[in-house]
């Protein structure tokens, strides 16, 4: 497993009980998680001072009880990367702090690379990724189906300095602009997708992870370019293990077979328990 290092304003303080105590700046939250499965102490009192408690409904969705100030929208700061966080429906804040080791591992291969590095990132969500790329100088294209996220990924690129990078923002369904790009010829030298399990286009496209993921790799694998760099899919769906990712990617991304795949886990390190929380997982292609 990969773990986040030097997150300093990030910390999954404990979990216990089908909850994350996370730091996220100054701001202490308590949120839902279903990898928590275990009850122990809550010897930390920041467990009863959170300035906010996510609560799930049996309806689906949820909603924040708020305890104590929280921002409407506050930044923290991943080495040289800024990020604007707001607390979402849903639980969310905007961010998913283990996709940090991802930042890493990217801008390490791009910095290495010593050539122009053309990025293409598929579900980019508030552009963690996209602005990490930007940082080592790669040009990028950045594609969700939500407005709002690509807006706030603007936002993220504005606040880590990179505004000016070369990158084209796009809010399309990522299938079909996958499609349109093969028909144009395009080509990425890398090419990142974090795809959720279930969602909806912009004009009602529904994706399943399940049922859309094996064509949609086939499709994505012809963008890469004859000297490509790397490929990464992230995967929250417990429902596909390791090894059948890894074998998707290697049969249908990996160039002519070429280069080494792997798929790990990644996850944030728990202060209090001394463990790592698993948060899904990467299949990496490198050459």
């Amino acid at each position: 497993m990969r773990a986040v290092e030097n997150f300093n304003d990030y910390e999954l303080i404990d979990a216990d009980a089908g909850e994350r105590l996370e730091r996220w700046g100054d701001v202490i939250l308590i949120r839902p998680d279903p990898q928590v499965i275990w009850s122990d102490s809550r010897n930390d009192s920041r467990w009863k001072t959170a300035a906010a408690v996510y609560h799930r409904s049996n309806s689906g969705g949820g909603y924040w009880e708020r305890k104590g100030f929280v921002p409407d929208v506050w930044s923290i700061n991943y080495k040289d990367l800024t990020f604007n966080l707001k607390p979402m429906g849903f639980k969310h804040t905007g961010l998913f702090p283990e996709q940090a080791v991802n930042w890493e591992l990217a801008r390490k291969l791009i910095d290495n690379a010593n050539r122009p590095i053309s990025v293409l990132n598929l579900f980019a969500y508030t552009g963690g990724a996209t602005a990490a790329c930007l940082k080592s100088g790669a040009s990028v294209t950045h594609v969700d189906a939500s407005r709002g996220m690509v807006n706030w990924a603007k936002e993220n690129a504005v606040s880590s300095g990179v505004a000016d990078g070369r990158v084209r923002w796009l809010v399309d369904d990522c299938m079909k602009f996958v499609k349109r790009e093969m028909r144009r010829g395009k080509k990425y030298d890398a090419i990142i997708m974090d795809p959720p399990s279930y969602g909806r286009g912009p004009s009602g496209e529904i994706w399943k992870l399940e049922q859309c993921l094996a064509e949609f790799l086939g499709d994505v694998g012809r963008l890469l370019s004859d000297n490509p760099l790397f490929f990464f899919l992230n995967s929250y769906t417990g429902g596909l293990s390791h090894t059948i990712l890894n074998y998707m990617v290697k049969r249908l991304v990996a160039p002519k077979g070429t280069g080494n795949v792997c798929t790990d886990e990644i996850g944030l390190k728990v202060t209090k328990k001394d463990i790592i929380l698993p948060c899904g997982n990467t299949t990496v292609w490198t050459r």
